[in-house]
């Protein structure tokens, strides 16, 4: 996922940063500024852990053709102990790997990066017709009109097989003209990867070993169908109220997008051949690679995104997302580093990767590092007060509902409904939050994926549901029960005054 998807995220914490939050940041080591060496990073990732209770990550970090740094740090969520040889789930970095199997074969000239993806792939199809003018080129530029706003692909029952993700589309109409738009979607991946499967006459996963993994010297790297096929089954973990909770992944559909497991010495050795050092992968390749589309608005290439450092320099980069687990890769091209950030903590409450490989690049640009940690440390602790607060005026309202019914007795039903409008946004909120989540990121997802993405703002929003809920329900309640028993009460001394009258 892009970086502008990590800062709209933040953005929509905006509004409690204001009532006085501020990104966590603690007394960090300050590592002298200038060139990265193996103590620098130990050093720094050491103290990180420390002071983030970060579980565990895989670190490589090379130089040229040099190997600068490799070590893992923490634990596996199944108690393992987290080494340079440990296996990781690497998310969407995967689709750069996927990338320059297609550019592979395209300078084999087995496929063409401008022919229609169904001159190779017959069985891909849609429900708009204009899919078969979509091109390679736009499935790896992901500017190929398909989106999470006509597919919601992460909504779906997850399939198994790349053949059937692909088939999956088949009912899926496109957002935009291919071509126009870029828009980031992880089925563009898996349409590239069912391609060079066919292509190529052999499994997807035999491809990758055969022509990507292994001639980089990456013989412990793999790519899978879904996350129950990673490591651990893809356990992880997740940040809540600055402590981290064990979490599950969900079952997702993962190969060609996000399905590459790798570990920090088979990323060094990617790192030193994405950075064209050594000559392992043909320049021509790299270019292609690594340069935006050119369609307006877009820098992002084939699986890599321009952008700039802080400090000015040219930085490629990707970053990786499943509910468990986060994970960067950036190339300096200027100063020929490479830098593979792996953590088992989930998105957006825990992007610990990024903000480790941000101050690595501030130790190489010269600058002090900030020692940031993931903002949710301090966000969640106002959230909590906040929930906290929620319930507690949910319970005064709910003791005091008998009272405001007794006050309205009488008086029109519509005057008592404006009443309780009030009460209607919290939980409007609440089962919209998904629904707000998505657009500000650019992807559909759950209310129940957002316990993973960020468990305090679940539970604010669900706090502040229920307070409302039980709110109305009861002065509701209340108010029935009072025109009921004066109903009763006029039934009664209706006959009585008859009687009475009579005598």
């Amino acid at each position: 996922m892009k970086m502008r998807k990590v800062a709209a995220m933040t953005g929509l914490a905006g509004v409690l940063l204001a009532m006085g939050m501020t990104a966590a940041q603690a007394s960090a080591v300050t590592p002298s500024a200038g060139d990265l060496s193996a103590s620098v990073i130990d050093d720094y990732m050491r103290d990180y852990v420390e002071r983030t209770g970060l579980p565990g990550a895989t670190v490589a970090v090379t130089k040229g053709e040099q190997v600068v740094h490799v070590a893992g740090y923490g634990h596996t969520a199944g108690g393992e102990t987290i080494t340079k040889g440990t296996p990781m789930p690497l998310a969407s970095l995967s689709k750069s790997f996927t990338a320059l199997a297609v550019l592979r074969l395209a300078d084999e000239r087995k496929i063409s990066l401008d022919a229609a993806v169904q001159t190779y792939l017959p069985e891909f199809t849609m429900a708009d017709p204009r899919a078969a003018k979509i091109t390679v080129r736009q499935l790896l530029q992901q500017t190929s009109g398909m989106s999470d706003q006509s597919f919601p692909e992460l909504t779906l029952a997850a399939p198994d097989t790349l053949k059937d993700a692909v088939g999956m589309l088949r009912t899926a109409p496109l957002a935009g003209e291919p071509g126009t738009k870029m828009a980031y979607h992880n089925p563009n991946y898996a349409v590239a990867a069912r391609l060079v499967e066919v292509v190529a006459g052999v499994p997807f996963a035999d491809h990758m070993a055969a022509n990507v993994f292994r001639p980089l010297g990456m013989t412990s790297t793999a790519t899978v169908n879904t996350t129950s096929d990673l490591p651990g089954r893809g356990a992880g973990y997740i940040r809540a109220y600055g402590q981290v909770v064990e979490r599950s992944q969900p079952k997702w559909f993962v190969n060609g997008g996000a399905g590459v497991v790798s570990t920090a010495d088979d990323l060094a050795r990617w790192l030193i051949a994405q950075n064209g050092a050594g000559g392992v992968l043909p320049e021509k390749i790299l270019k292609t690679a690594q340069s935006a589309s050119g369609v307006a608005g877009s820098t992002y290439g084939m699986g890599w995104s321009e952008g700039k450092t802080d400090g000015g320099a040219r930085r490629l980069q990707h970053t990786g997302w499943l509910l468990t687990h986060n994970s960067v890769q950036t190339l300096l091209p200027e100063s020929k580093y490479g830098i593979a950030v792996v953590t088992n903590t989930g998105m957006i409450s825990g992007d610990d990767a990024l903000l480790i490989t941000n101050d690595l690049i501030d130790v190489v640009e010269g600058r002090p590092v900030a020692g940031a940690a993931p903002f949710t440390m301090s966000a969640d602790l106002w959230l909590a007060g906040l929930s906290v607060l929620n319930l507690g005026l949910g319970i005064l309202g709910v003791y005091r509902a008998r009272g405001w019914a007794r006050r309205r007795e009488g008086r029109a039903a519509w005057r008592v409904i404006v009443r309780l409008l009030p009460y209607a946004p919290p939980i409007v909120f609440f089962f919209g939050l998904a629904d707000l989540i998505g657009f500000v990121m650019n992807r559909a997802g759950t209310l129940e994926q957002i316990t993973y993405v960020w468990l305090a703002l679940y539970v604010w929003a669900a706090t502040a549901a229920l307070a409302a809920a039980a709110v109305v329900v009861s002065r509701f309640v209340h108010l029935v029960r009072a025109r009921g028993a004066r109903g009763r009460a006029g039934e009664t001394s209706g006959p009585r005054e008859t009687i009475t009258s009579r005598a």
